[in-house]
């Protein structure tokens, strides 16, 4: 069992640390459970899919990565596909406050990275706040997507956030986690470039255009991809090193342990991902950084 999951252990039922161990003894839990184990849980617990997701909420914040505020959130969101990924915040000393990973944002970006077409809900035991309601409204689910809190009634998102203003009201028809693929071509044939490659042709980047992407790879040879994905209020956008981050998070390494990384961007982009790529990783201690403009 991974040592994160070890300090919440003894806080879970005996019931449900029963359920949960044949999954994360495993050395390389992904931090999610298919829609296949998702109901061999709910029929060994007696519960539902709502009842699942607030269990499983401490699990999801031990994932969590706060040096700076030691205040662990942690988050599910639930696919269409019947998936339930895994998501917490992410802090990183040495570098500005805009660099955090909020949990909603973690499970979102989990889900988008994994493949997952639509959200139907997110379960978190916090209230989401402003910045992750607005980057919610980017999601092809909109406002009908279904909000969850420990002790209160579900809600909508359009319920936290009334009067919205997003991609619609800016005539957008593509939709983050909508399928896309840019079609962007290289000739660096090395395995860390294209899977960069790949990042780029699935960022979402509708109002500037400036599609980027990322791979990073780790000390254990190990590799993670992120890919951009633009907000309509700008600030709430995720950048591709955060959602590589998350990615590698999740699946259990270390955010120290990065070794080398190639992003990707349009040479004449509106906006540059490099300089706070290169700052953050550079914090982290990461060394090998290239930047490949197309």
């Amino acid at each position: 069992m991974h040592t994160r999951f070890q300090a919440i252990w003894s806080d879970l039922s005996p019931q449900l640390q029963q359920a949960l161990t044949p999954y994360l003894e495993q050395d390389e839990f992904p931090a999610m459970f298919t829609a296949e184990q998702v109901n061999a849980l709910k029929t060994q617990l007696q519960c539902n899919d709502d009842e699942l997701a607030l269990a499983l909420l401490p699990v999801a914040a031990a994932c969590a990565v706060t040096p700076i505020s030691h205040f662990n959130v942690g988050a599910i969101a639930r696919g269409e596909s019947g998936h339930f990924y895994f998501g917490a915040n992410m802090e990183f000393a040495g570098t500005p406050l805009q660099q955090t990973v909020h949990a909603e944002q973690s499970a979102v970006t989990h889900a988008w990275l994994r493949g997952e077409s639509r959200l139907v809900a997110i379960t978190v035991n916090y209230t989401p706040c402003g910045h992750c309601r607005q980057f919610m409204n980017e999601l092809n689910s909109g406002t009908h997507i279904a909000i969850h809190l420990p002790g209160r009634k579900v809600a909508t998102l359009g319920d936290y956030l009334p009067d919205s203003f997003g991609p619609k009201d800016l005539n957008i028809t593509t939709l983050l986690m909508d399928k896309v693929n840019h079609g962007y071509q290289i000739d660096n044939t090395s395995q860390l470039a294209q899977q960069a490659l790949q990042a780029i042709n699935r960022s979402h980047a509708p109002y500037s255009h400036s599609h980027s992407g990322i791979a990073v790879q780790m000390k254990s040879g190990k590799i993670f991809q992120g890919s951009y994905a633009e907000n309509a209020a700008f600030n709430p956008s995720m950048p591709p090193l955060q959602a590589a981050l998350i990615a590698l998070n999740m699946a259990g390494e270390n955010v120290m342990d990065i070794e080398s990384a190639i992003l990707i961007e349009k040479a004449d982009s509106l906006l540059t991902q490099w300089d706070a790529t290169q700052a953050t990783l550079t914090a982290l201690g990461c060394r090998q950084i290239q930047r490949v403009t197309l």
